[in-house]
């Protein structure tokens, strides 16, 4: 099977007001000098309130989950030291007080300089999963077939609901705030790997982004890595549901190659259905309809249950199904981060919400 790689993004928040802590920098180096903690699997992010950590390159996905607990606990700790406590949420609950100061990299204050209203809004955390392909022409067309699923899975990880204070009514309001920049939302279908690049270098030749780092699309070729990245993901509330879509990602990839290498033909929706949805997905999460890959509404469970049937070959293969079949099914039975978190919002207001994103980040 493929190897795969899980990058996830943590919010500081101060422990006494539950605002965001621009304790970035002293966290990253704090967590990069714990035991069993190298420098450079903990990074610094756009905002000087948030923190990334990079799992290393894994077979399994029971290495996928000792990494990171491993790399949450670190954070955990070097968040404690400097007085304040992380986060594993799309969005932060409580997002008051003056606005949280950009991480001094040229990349960044290039991009504050293109769009300051974008950047100081960009309160957003995600989970990235990537799976190992063969070469960049297989990985176009891994992208082209795993797209349309790209909607179930962001309705599957709906973790951000909560925006400056109160419910924004959407399930991932990551979804809608990454959807405003340029190159952003469900990547286009592509002919080929030349077709990719050559579009590619066209939007950074005329200016019009930065670099390939500015292609915001859920599901991209990685350029740094020989992976597909799928990005649509909600940074997730437990360990558990992080190395649960570690392995719906990796066979979702691995489904993708094989239907590649046979010829199966590679379905296609007009533009605005795929818009339509992931707006459906954002919205409701698991808690209403979905657009499944036939292009047909549904309720989330059975587009759910269609993901999983469409990968069980994969799954199988990595003896992977138990684990990710029983995640899947306590997913549909508890809800979403999502839900989780406008039931602690109804039962104890914001700081219900905030100490139960705490409590959950380190569970094993």
């Amino acid at each position: 099977m493929a190897t795969v790689g899980v990058e996830e993004e943590y919010w500081l928040i101060d422990q006494e007001t539950g605002r965001l802590a621009a304790q970035g920098e002293k966290v990253r180096a704090s967590a990069g000098l714990a035991p069993f903690v190298t420098a450079d699997e903990v990074h610094s992010e756009l905002l000087r309130a948030q923190v990334e950590v990079d799992t290393p390159v894994c077979d399994t996905l029971e290495e996928v989950r000792g990494h990171l607990l491993r790399l949450r606990n670190a954070v955990t700790g070097a968040a404690q030291a400097h007085g304040c406590r992380m986060l594993a949420s799309g969005t932060p609950p409580v997002a008051e007080g003056p606005p949280v100061p950009v991480t001094d990299k040229e990349r960044y204050r290039v991009m504050q300089r293109q769009a300051p209203q974008l950047v100081a809004e960009q309160m957003v955390n995600g989970m990235h999963v990537h799976v190992a392909v063969p070469n960049r022409s297989m990985g176009v067309q891994v992208l082209n077939r795993l797209r349309l699923w790209l909607p179930t899975l962001t309705a599957m990880a709906a973790n951000s609901p909560m925006w400056e204070g109160h419910d924004t009514g959407f399930a991932s309001w990551r979804t809608i705030i990454f959807d405003r920049w340029p190159v952003s939302g469900v990547p286009p279908h592509f002919a080929d790997e030349t077709d990719y690049d050559r579009r590619i270098q066209r939007l950074v030749a005329a200016g019009l982004i930065g670099d390939t780092g500015q292609l915001y699309w859920q599901a991209r070729l990685s350029e740094r890595y020989p992976t597909v990245e799928v990005r649509c993901l909600d940074i997730q509330l437990r360990i558990d549901d992080a190395v649960m879509f570690a392995g719906l990602v990796r066979a979702l990839v691995d489904t993708s190659m094989r239907e590649a290498t046979a010829g199966v033909p590679v379905p296609e929706w007009e533009p605005e259905l795929v818009e339509v949805a992931m707006w459906q997905a954002a919205r409701y999460g698991l808690s209403g309809e979905l657009v499944a890959p036939d292009g047909c509404r549904c309720r989330a469970a059975e587009a759910v249950h269609g993901l999983l049937e469409h990968v069980s070959a994969a799954l199988d293969a990595a003896c992977d199904t138990a684990e990710v079949t029983t995640s899947v099914q306590r997913l549909l039975r508890e809800g979403t981060g999502a839900e989780r978190q406008r039931r602690a919002l109804a039962n104890g207001g914001l700081q219900a919400v905030t100490d139960m994103i705490v409590d959950e980040a380190t569970l094993a």
